[in-house]
């Protein structure tokens, strides 16, 4: 016996006689012969949130595969895709389906069929009572019937029909429909990992996360966006900026208004009464297709967008000359301005300016805010600070993630592990200490996780809050990793050559195998198909870059989900599929609208490419969960050997 006699204690209240742990056993080493569970994996998002509802409903293309599978050349592919986007949005097809279908009960009868076939396939890789905790409570019974009794078994012909009747005679067809296709939805993915950045760009980043909360099973590690907003709704100021300078540079305002309740009137008053001469040309919005704007109104985006950026180049430069460890006073980026030459000092070198309006900014002290300022900020900061919401999302994402995962021998983070010039782990000083790899990450996820504690020490906390920026622009950080973010440089410089932002060595040596597996020893990942997985820097398609670097080691799946990167990228993203039989990388195309897929059916348009296939069809036993369940295996047959030697008793009633 090798478990400890306590711990066996504490488990026979689980499992009071020898029939209750034996009957555990068997139920374990069941489950260990199921097929692993589908992992579905998403990168940058970036407030996408129709596309990526799609994507979830749709997942990335592995219910289309798995109809196609089930119906073969049984029924055309335009009924194949019709069941498909009844899947994907039942409610919203019933209505159609009901306005043009000429016999309704003879299409509610052949779609429930189909439905249940879909249903039973889906469901075959898990235990019945997994199945069963996912079913809705109305209708449990009748679906957990139907997908355990089949209509080809003469015994049960009649009382599978029956039920299909009466479904329909007594008018639940539609609200069973929507049941089981979100029944269908739901065990299609078993697992969904996100890897960073669900905010900034797009319009519905509070969307994403409203859905996120009511999900089943999912993680997240954190991105340099998420981190952002993390430090805004921690209170530091110049996230808040950074947050606000993002949204107005994308005409983006529906996530802070709508989404979170900011008030923007403040900086839209202070923008106006400020810059109301200035035609702030260099801080024009960014418009997106779905994004129309009047002329006024994109004058007044504009103006908002110059006074919340040069409120944040001050804010930024309290908080680096607070940290001069961080060594990063050179980006004080408002000290280097030459007032009487209108003229900019930048690396030694002197660089013209593309306009010189700066009425807020004293050519003796620039970083130091004007009392108009000091009053918008504390305003901005406290509606930053109430907003319920906010504060709710940010738990949700600090509860589901971390700054790194590892799960089935893949390890998961969002951008960079620090390297130094030979591919070694670089070490990080942070607050007196050095960390790197694997201790670097688990220590800024603590730090992060220190700034929302109540009960942390005060000057720890003020760390933690002013390391949000860090986080976000400094060049160690396993978040950004560059050599600087030349947000001043491209607003108001004419050399082109002051915008370039050289990437750190993570991203020059990523396509060695050997960095890979130094990375991969140093996280304690084992095995002989391990993997890292990023997302963060868009893959440029177009120009033929491949997402599976380092001989299959890595794999990058920011293909560029925000429409903002479409042009650059070419596609509109990847996203990755790691069900019982290897992986898949799906890239695809831009999502048009809801409406469209709906209305005509059309799916996002994906190229799926094999990455890895296993051999064999993997198991649960070669999950991590496998490794659980042998683990309890294990507990639990001592526990019976130490009942059966009188160790402990039995609690019998």
């Amino acid at each position: 016996m090798k478990t400890d006699e306590r711990y066996l204690h504490l488990l026979s209240n689980s499992f009071p006689t020898v029939a209750d742990a034996a009957g555990e056993v068997i139920n374990l080493e069941a489950i260990l012969n199921l097929p692993k569970g589908t992992e579905h994996f998403l990168a940058d998002i970036h407030g996408e949130h129709e596309a990526f509802a799609h994507v979830l409903k749709n997942a990335s293309g592995n219910i289309k595969r798995k109809v196609g599978e089930i119906f073969g050349t049984t029924i055309r592919e335009s009924e194949k895709k019709e069941l498909c986007t009844l899947i994907y949005y039942p409610e919203q097809k019933l209505e159609l389906v009901k306005a043009t279908e000429q016999d309704i009960d003879d299409w509610y009868h052949i779609t429930i069929h189909q439905l249940v076939k879909v249903c039973r396939d889906v469901s075959s890789k898990y235990t019945r009572s997994k199945v069963r905790k996912s079913l809705p409570q109305e209708f449990s019974y009748i679906i957990e019937e139907l997908l355990h009794e089949r209509s080809d078994d003469q015994n049960k012909a009649a009382y599978v029909a029956v039920i299909v009747d009466t479904i329909i005679s007594t008018g639940r067809a539609d609200d069973f429909i929507v049941a089981i296709c979100n029944v269908i939805q739901r065990l299609a993915i078993d697992q969904l990992h996100i890897l960073g950045d669900i905010y900034d760009r797009g319009q519905g980043a509070h969307i994403i996360m409203d859905t996120l909360r009511q999900y089943h099973s999912w993680d997240i590690q954190w991105g340099n966006h998420d981190i952002l907003w993390m430090g805004a709704a921690a209170g530091n100021d110049a996230c808040i900026c950074n947050v606000l300078r993002l949204s107005l540079r994308y005409a983006n305002l529906a996530t802070l208004e709508e989404g979170y309740g900011i008030n923007l009137v403040p900086l839209a008053t202070f923008a106006l009464e400020t810059y109301g001469d200035d035609p702030c040309e260099e801080f024009i919005p960014k418009l997106l297709k779905n994004n129309k704007m009047d002329d006024k109104t994109l004058q007044l985006t504009a103006k908002m967008h110059k006074a919340i950026s040069i409120i944040q180049f001050k804010e930024e430069a309290r908080i680096f000359h607070r940290r001069p460890e961080w060594q990063m006073e050179d980006r004080c980026m408002l000290e280097h301005i030459d007032f009487d030459s209108h003229t900019y000092r930048l690396n030694g070198e002197t660089h013209e300016m593309r306009s010189f309006c700066f009425p807020t900014v004293t050519p003796q002290n620039p970083s130091a805010l004007t009392p108009e300022e000091e009053d918008l900020m504390q305003k901005l900061h406290h509606s930053f600070r109430v907003s319920e919401k906010l504060r709710k999302h940010i738990r949700t994402i600090l509860s589901h993630g971390c700054m790194y995962n590892i799960c089935n021998q893949n390890l998961l983070f969002h951008a960079s592990i620090p390297l130094c010039e030979d591919g070694t782990l670089k070490e990080v000083n942070i607050m007196g200490q050095a960390f790197k790899g694997k201790e670097l990450m688990e220590y800024t996820g603590q730090l992060i996780r220190s700034a929302f504690q109540n009960d942390t020490p005060n000057e720890l906390k003020s760390f933690a809050k002013d390391y949000f920026l860090y986080l976000w622009c400094g060049k160690d950080s396993p978040l950004f990793d560059k050599s600087k973010m030349a947000t001043f440089e491209r607003y108001f410089l004419t050399d082109k050559e002051t915008f370039k932002e050289e990437k750190g060595n993570y991203f020059k040596l990523r396509d060695s195998a050997e960095v890979c597996d130094r990375i991969l020893d140093a996280f304690g990942v084992k095995g002989a198909n391990r993997h890292i997985i990023n997302g963060h820097v868009p893959v440029h398609a177009s120009k033929g870059e491949n997402p599976i670097k380092a001989g299959g080691r890595l794999m990058v799946i920011d293909g560029g989900f925000s429409e903002a990167y479409h042009s650059e990228t070419g596609i509109a993203g990847y996203t990755l599929i790691y069900h019982s039989r290897g992986f898949q990388l799906v890239q695809h195309e831009p999502f048009t609208s809801t409406q469209d897929a709906i209305l005509r059916g059309t799916d996002i348009k994906s190229t799926t490419q094999i990455v890895e296939m296993s051999t064999h069809r993997m198991l649960v036993a070669d999950t991590d969960k496998g490794e659980e369940l042998r683990q309890q295996i294990t507990e639990l047959k001592d526990l019976l050997w130490a009942y059966r030697h009188g160790i402990i008793k039995e609690k019998r009633n």
